[in-house]
């Protein structure tokens, strides 16, 4: 059984420079061994993403540039979730509910996934999602 106590706000490692700064995420950071990477830019005011939970992949989000929320769900609990800093990321289970909102302008949402794109790891109606956590 998931629960919303295993998704975590993960330090990612930044190496402070006065030229800029540098964070680095390899497997030593996150859980799991890396299989995909992709993001979410340019997403409309007011729009909403995510509205899934997977079977068995787990996600890390970082919000690389701007800011935005995640609401976890275990079917139990929610817990919502703001991520703002490029250094910090958000660990999300198997098996949680996931919904991004409140998108600022200019925002970028990294995904750092632990399986390729596959239909059949999603659950995608809400209420599917509640039969399977009860």
């Amino acid at each position: 059984m998931s629960i919303i106590q295993n998704c975590k706000t993960i330090i990612i490692p930044k190496i402070e420079d006065p030229r800029g700064n540098l964070s680095v995420i390899e497997n030593e950071v996150i859980p799991f061994d890396i299989k995909r990477v992709y993001y979410l830019y340019d997403v409309p005011a007011g729009a909403e993403r995510g509205g899934h939970s997977h079977k068995f992949q787990h996600e890390f989000l970082v919000a690389l540039s701007g800011s935005f929320n995640v609401i976890l769900d275990d079917g139990r609990s929610r817990k919502e979730v703001t991520l703002n800093k490029p250094f910090e990321g958000l660990l999300i289970t198997n098996g949680i509910w996931r919904e991004l909102k409140d998108f600022s302008s200019g925002s970028v949402c990294l995904v750092i996934a632990s399986d390729i794109f596959d239909e059949e790891d999603y659950i995608r109606d809400y209420e599917d999602f509640k039969k399977g956590t009860i």
